[in-house]
Parts: structure tokens; C-alpha cells; sequence
């Protein structure tokens, strides 16, 4: 059937000659046209599309683990020496794997142009797809799903896909909470997981009342694209929703996922890790392509976008919270704004190492960090991060192609996260597809093309632990 290319009110469409436009008045009847919207009206029943998701579930995570295990060294590797703030062991080594026959010393001395032609880049250095990427959507590790069902009865299991990575390549769970009105008493979590049940006992003369307000209001569950009452909702029962500490467990992260509400269409959009919130007060500019210019504005619009997938339409079929600005939203953006970075007792008041508690491998790590790695052109202390929005332009090095269900285009601008207590938050990179900082070295320095020795990579890995 010919297909043909057709402006129909300022948009490309793709018609076949079959397609009819009725009447002088040109009304399109038919075309394969891309949509930056969901579909409203559900047209099978919750049981029907229930069914068909179960059923489908083991071969849709069966393809995952077959990408995941083609892409990167799963096997659990931990530091004998490094561990992240509560004692959890940092998972070691570079596990993205490589072509074959092809070492990462040959590879680093090739061109982006060559290294394009020959299909080189390491596929776990191309984006990472989530594991139902054509109906996207928040997916819990199993061990946030545990704590708020005992806690809350509340479920954020789905019946359609479940999380993917080992809880090894995680942050640690539960994550300690620092506050920064309260340095002197470190972690104030006491070994549990933050829920509407046990904030106030917890927290109580330690936070303000407009901070306990802002925290109750980030621990209230709210319907959420695939958590909710209706009957598109990817949950057994229908449900309250989740909560912005569900993610952001303890105001740290959990790395639970989803897609990022920015981009369409669906095929384009990119895997989001959850980020920490800890430094949240050191932060000018928020999301990872939205650039909102106040914690307030990310606060307010993530109730629209990321719980629905960016898509305000469906938010208000299925009961989007609308807080109030000036007194919700300013509490929910005070309390985040409380929480603090875990301590870097090698670090000074500036950032930078003290060399009478640094050891020769750090400090030499330092010197690369500010010089021929080029970290801190976007990293700078004390905060490291620059508040800007960077694009590392990765479309030099392969061609987009669709991997289960995304094709992998170029992601453009993205803002830099801050590298302060790095190891407590992988895995790395916008969506998560770097599993440790070996592998996040590797990456820069063959995408910056550094240049970087084996020992520089090695002191550079061991500065960034002291971060």
C-alpha cells in the first residue's frame, strides 16, 4: 500500500492510499500520527487488560533480564573497605561489558566518528529502557514495597511488571536522614523507613511545625498515574496512591523508576532514577529536563507531571492533588529543603580535601577531578553541581535504534546532579543504566575522551568515595 507524507493543520501525518478525506472541508479519517496524549476512555475492562498483563508479565521481564544480562556483570562484587553512610558494602568494578575483543584502553583511543561506524559503544552506556517501556510508569524495588505494605496495608506492587536490578547495585535501605538544623545528631531515622504512621513519633521536638506539616503532606498518598481507583490502574485494588516519600524514601532514594514526564512521544521518552533529595536547599534549578527555577515549582508541578506521566489530562480523570501554594506547597518545599548531605569528614568548609586526613590516592584523585578529568567544570564544590543543564551529545557515538520498546535518540540538555555522598546513591546517570562509579569513570572518560590512565582512573575513583 503507498504511503505518502500529508500537512493537515500544521502537522506531518503518514497516510496510505487507502485513507478517504471526507468532503471539500479535508477531514482527516485515518492516519498513523504520533500523540503527546494517553487515551481517556478505557475501552476494556480492568479484568480484561488485568488478564492479558499477567499473563504477559513473565515474558516481558524475561526479555529485561536478557538485556540487563547482555549489557553488564551482575554478580555481587562489594568493597572490602568503601561502604555508604549506614555500613551497606559499594559494589566494586566496571560492569558494563564491552564488545568482543575489544579492550577499554582500545576503545578510549578511537574516535566517536570510528567508534559510530564500527557499532562499538558499549550498549550499557546506551540508555537504559524500562522494562514495560511502551506503558512506562513508577516501579518500586521490592524492599519499599515490603516496608509500607507492613506499615500502611498499601500496596506498590504491580501486576504488570516488578522491578528489575539486584538490591546489591541499590542505595542502602533504609537511608539515613540528616537534617541540616541538626548536624550534631546525624542519623535521626533510627533505623526506620519514614511513613504517615511513625513521622510524628520520630521527628517530633526535632522539625518545626511547618516542617512536620510539609512532611506529613510528603508522606499523604495521593492517586498517581498507575496507583488510583480507576480501571486503567496497574494495582490489584483500587488504591489511595503513593506518596513523593515513596521515591524519595527518608528524603534520600530508593531508586525506584519511571519515565520522565518531558519528552514524547512514548518511544522517546528515557528511564528516570529517582534522585536524592539530600542538598535539596543547595539547588537552583529542578528536574531533569524542565529546569524549574524553585523546589516550590517542582513541588507543585510533579503532582501533574511525574504522578501522571506528564500528562495534566489524565491527572484529572484519576484525582490529581492541587496544593495550595502559599501555605502546602511552601511546607512541602521547606521540609525537603531540611534535608542534608551525610557527612564528609575529609572534606574542608570548601570542599576540598584536607591532606593531613586524605590519603596520596585521593589527593591525586583531587588533582584529577580539577584537572585533566574536567569533573569540576559542571561539579563544583561545595554543593558540586553548577545549576545548569549540560548535553554530553551521545548521538557521536551510536546510531538510535529501538530496544525494547524505546528508540534511544540523543536525550539533549540534562542537569547536573550533585556528586555530594555519590556512593550512597547509585546506580548512575539520568536513568540509571551505570550500575557503579567504576563504570560512571569509564563512561566520561571515554565520552570526554580524557584519556585517563588506569591509576588515574583508580585515584579518581577513590576521591569521589570521600565525597
Amino acid at each position: 500500500m503507498e504511503k505518502k507524507r500529508c500537512l493537515y493543520k500544521n502537522y506531518w501525518v503518514v497516510i496510505s492510499s487507502a485513507l478517504i478525506l471526507s468532503g471539500s472541508s479535508g477531514v482527516l479519517l485515518a492516519a498513523e500520527q504520533a500523540t503527546s496524549y494517553k487515551k481517556v476512555a478505557v475501552e476494556k475492562s480492568f479484568d480484561e487488560v488485568k488478564q492479558q498483563d499477567v499473563a504477559d508479565k513473565p515474558n516481558v521481564m524475561k526479555r529485561h533480564k536478557s538485556l540487563l544480562e547482555r549489557r553488564y556483570e551482575l554478580q555481587d562484587q562489594p568493597s572490602k573497605t568503601v561502604t555508604m553512610s549506614a555500613g551497606k558494602p559499594v559494589q566494586e568494578g566496571i560492569r558494563v561489558k564491552l564488545p568482543q575483543g575489544i579492550t577499554w584502553e582500545q576503545l578510549s583511543e578511537m574516535s566517536a566518528q570510528e567508534i559510530k561506524q564500527r557499532d562499538l559503544f558499549p550498549k550499557g552506556f546506551r540508555p537504559l529502557p524500562h522494562p514495560k517501556h511502551s506503558v512506562g510508569g513508577q516501579v518500586y524495588p521490592p524492599n519499599q514495597i515490603e516496608a509500607i505494605q507492613k506499615a500502611e496495608s498499601r500496596d506498590l506492587s504491580r501486576f504488570d511488571v516488578e522491578f528489575d536490578l539486584p538490591d546489591r547495585f541499590l542505595p542502602e535501605f533504609p537511608p539515613p536522614i540528616y537534617l541540616t538544623t541538626h548536624p550534631a545528631l546525624g542519623d535521626v531515622s533510627q533505623g526506620e523507613v519514614l511513613t504517615i504512621k511513625n513521622y510524628y513519633r520520630l521527628l517530633n521536638g526535632i522539625i518545626t511545625p511547618v516542617q512536620m506539616e510539609g512532611l506529613r503532606l510528603l508522606l499523604t498518598p495521593f492517586p498517581q498515574q498507575e496507583f488510583n481507583q480507576t480501571e486503567d490502574r496497574k494495582v490489584k485494588e483500587p488504591t489511595l496512591g503513593v506518596t513523593c516519600l515513596d521515591c524519595h524514601v527518608n528524603g534520600h532514594t530508593n531508586a525506584a523508576f519511571h519515565l520522565n514526564p518531558d519528552t514524547r512521544p512514548q518511544k522517546n521518552r528515557f528511564r528516570l532514577d529517582t534522585v536524592s533529595l539530600r542538598g535539596m536547599y543547595n539547588q537552583q534549578i529542578h528536574g531533569s529536563k524542565r529546569s524549574l527555577r524553585s523546589v516550590e515549582d517542582f513541588t507543585q508541578f510533579e503532582q501533574r507531571t511525574a504522578y501522571f506521566d506528564g500528562d495534566h489530562v489524565i491527572a484529572a480523570k484519576k484525582g490529581v492533588h492541587l496544593p495550595n501554594r502559599t501555605e502546602q506547597v511552601s511546607m512541602m518545599a521547606q521540609m525537603q529543603n531540611m534535608f542534608d548531605f551525610p557527612p564528609a569528614p575529609k572534606l574542608d568548609a570548601t570542599g576540598r580535601l584536607m591532606s593531613e586526613k586524605a590519603s596520596e590516592e585521593e589527593l591525586r584523585g583531587e588533582n584529577i577531578f580539577f584537572g585533566k578529568g574536567k569533573c569540576s567544570t559542571c561539579h563544583i564544590p561545595p554543593a558540586f553541581l553548577d545549576h545548569q543543564m549540560h548535553d554530553l551529545h551521545l548521538e557521536r557515538f551510536y546510531e538510535p535504534e529501538m530496544i525494547n520498546s524505546q528508540y534511544n535518540v540523543a536525550n539533549g540538555p540534562i542537569k547536573t546532579f550533585t556528586l555530594r555522598g555519590i556512593k550512597d546513591s547509585p546506580p548512575y546517570l539520568a536513568d540509571g543504566r551505570l550500575l557503579t562509579l567504576a563504570d560512571t569513570v569509564e563512561f566520561f572518560n571515554l565520552v570526554l575522551q580524557l584519556d585517563l590512565t588506569s591509576q588515574e582512573k583508580e585515584d579518581l575513583l577513590s576521591y569521589l568515595y570521600t565525597l
